[in-house]
């Protein structure tokens, strides 16, 4: 199951990256070497090492998630390896633990989604202002995800929290962008 999971996960996760690395070309384009730029603002080559860290936590830590809804929606047995063993007694009905996996499967589709859309309204729409927008959105879906992560296992939650950090992050340089180009 996990591994299924991962699967997907990796999937999702890669074609949001794969998406904003498109948009992300602008990097070299006159618009962008002409902006001015904060002082905070990290040297180019920390943000593509940085990103695949996130990314692969967010996929990783998704897939454990997903898993353990999945276990706690499904009946009490579960294959694991040559035997099967009894998994411990559900910590919530069935048709919440399914209704919550339903719930994280939908806040990561859009934090996905949030994510590769800041590149593009930054590097194809030059649109300062949007992408601050657009940046502090996918800060708080980070936060919803970690806190929907942490209900299903506390550990998972906590090790989305570097993602949420960066992206709150990400929502002041782009501010800073913002004001100092307005």
């Amino acid at each position: 199951m996990f591994r299924t999971n991962l699967l997907r996960t990796t999937v999702q996760t890669g074609a949001a990256a794969a998406a904003g690395t498109a948009a992300s070309t602008g990097v070299d384009s006159p618009w962008y070497r002409h902006l001015r730029k904060p002082a905070l603002q990290p040297p180019a080559a920390v943000f593509p090492v940085v990103w695949t860290a996130l990314y692969a936590d967010l996929a990783i830590t998704s897939a454990a998630v997903l898993t353990e809804l999945q276990r706690q929606a499904g009946p009490g047995r579960h294959r694991r390896g040559p035997r099967v063993r009894t998994i411990r007694r559900p910590v919530r009905p069935p048709s919440e633990a399914a209704r919550l996996e339903r719930g994280y499967r939908r806040a990561l589709a859009l934090n996905l989604a949030l994510n590769a859309g800041w590149s593009w309204v930054f590097f194809t729409k030059h649109d300062t202002a949007l992408a601050t927008a657009t940046a502090a959105a996918l800060t708080v879906s980070t936060a919803d995800l970690a806190r929907r992560a942490a209900q299903a296992r506390p550990l998972c939650g906590a090790a989305l929290l570097p993602y949420a950090g960066w992206c709150g992050f990400a929502t002041v340089l782009s501010a800073r962008i913002h004001r100092l180009n307005a």
